[in-house]
């Protein structure tokens, strides 16, 4: 994030300075650079949607199924629990709630990491031409 930052800053810089330069009528090599800017904005941002659509489309049937199964599994033991007869009965089906709701936690963890996924599969793109673009304007 912060090397994006930064050369996204730099690329700003570069170009801001060039347009102020070329005023109202730049010459081709500035208007292929200004044209190059606006074509690179959409198609990192396609890109980008691409990846997170991909992502998002696994991620809700996987992450929906097992909320349903951890919230059945855990209703399951929490009644089996309020139904128990005796001590043995009430310890058992209380590991066995509290194994639903380590499950529950994991799938509550895994799907925090999915979505930090999602996030850097959204930034590629737009790091890769931030950075590519600053190493280019960097050498002019």
């Amino acid at each position: 994030m912060g090397e994006m930052s930064t050369a996204a800053a730099q690329v700003i810089a570069h170009r801001s300075a060039r347009m102020a330069a070329a005023g109202p009528m730049p010459d081709a090599r500035d208007r292929r650079e200004f044209t190059r800017m606006g074509q690179e904005k959409i198609d990192a941002a396609t890109e980008s949607a691409l990846a997170m659509a991909g992502h998002l489309g696994g991620m809700g049937l996987q992450f929906g199924a097992r909320a349903f199964n951890d919230m059945m599994s855990g209703t399951a033991a929490l009644m089996s629990l309020g139904a128990s007869r005796n001590v043995r009965e009430y310890v058992t089906r209380q590991a066995t709630l509290a194994k639903a709701l380590s499950r529950s936690a994991k799938t509550a963890s895994d799907l925090s990491h999915s979505t930090t996924k999602l996030a850097g599969l959204g930034l590629a793109p737009i790091h890769a031409r931030a950075t590519a673009n600053a190493r280019r304007l960097r050498r002019r």
